[in-house]
């Protein structure tokens, strides 16, 4: 371990090892002194290392007593669920069903904000959501798509939605959720398990809807939403894949679907 990360790499692991169950809530972490011997570090290292796990969260402070292991997952905020699932990639199972649920909620929010923003007054001047689109389809178009960027700009429209329709604890949450996947390059790349030219297409179906005085008939939203969870089902499953989850298989029922939107 480099000087410039032992901190943060050490708290990493001991916090790693919080997350597996290694060590076991309501137990007490390893003291200073046990810590600077296992990493070979100085007991004021030590001491910022357990430092920095109580800010993660993952135990409490107590004077004459040392630090005592919090139950992470069931108390943790949305902080502590982001570093618990960058630090589960060892573990595919567990890596897997924590991204299940990130895109459950992910899916929520984004669908609900499609659909209202649909329904609504739709304040949004469609040329600076097509700027947008413009550059996601540059990328999704270009030899060699940067799928990082290109998760970033969809989340970009759709916070830009969420603002307009002053949904601001849906657009928190989905600000946390961003923060979490773009962090696990596994996570970016299942996002785009369909071809990226099908997300450019849907968003410029969108906004010729949402330009269009008429707004779509039911038929046509029970597609959009069928076709939604379809394709966060392949994303889930790409996922599982990347990870070397068990029993992954990605559906393809989504391809025959996109193909005869």
């Amino acid at each position: 371990m480099g000087d410039r990360t032992v901190v943060a790499d050490v708290a990493d692991e001991l916090a790693r090892r919080v997350a597996s169950g290694e060590y076991e809530p309501g137990g007490l972490m390893p003291s200073v002194r046990q810590v600077a011997d296992e990493f070979d570090l100085n007991r004021a290292t030590a001491q910022l290392i357990l430092g920095r796990l109580e800010s993660y969260g993952f135990v409490d402070a107590y004077r004459g007593k040392g630090f005592v292991i919090r139950d992470v997952r069931a108390e943790g905020g949305v902080d502590v669920y982001r570093r618990l699932f960058r630090l589960s990639m060892p573990d595919p199972e567990l890596a897997a069903e924590m991204f299940g649920h990130i895109v459950d909620e992910e899916r929520g929010i984004a669908l609900e904000a499609l659909l209202d923003y649909t329904g609504s007054e739709r304040a949004l001047d469609p040329a600076d959501l097509k700027d947008e689109i413009d550059a996601l389809e540059t990328l999704a178009r270009g030899t060699d798509p940067d799928p990082h960027r290109m998760l970033s700009i969809e989340l970009s429209l759709l916070r830009r939605l969420l603002t307009a329709l002053g949904h601001s604890v849906q657009r928190a949450v989905l600000n946390s959720i961003g923060e979490m996947v773009l962090e696990v390059p596994q996570a970016v790349e299942a996002y785009f398990a369909v071809s990226p030219d099908l997300h450019v297409l849907v968003w410029r179906a969108l906004v010729a809807v949402w330009e269009s005085d008429g707004g779509p008939s039911q038929a046509q939203l029970a597609l959009f939403e069928d076709l939604f969870g379809m394709y966060h089902q392949k994303v889930v499953a790409r996922f599982e894949e990347l990870v070397g989850a068990a029993g992954s298989a990605v559906p393809q029922e989504i391809t025959g679907h996109a193909a005869t939107a």
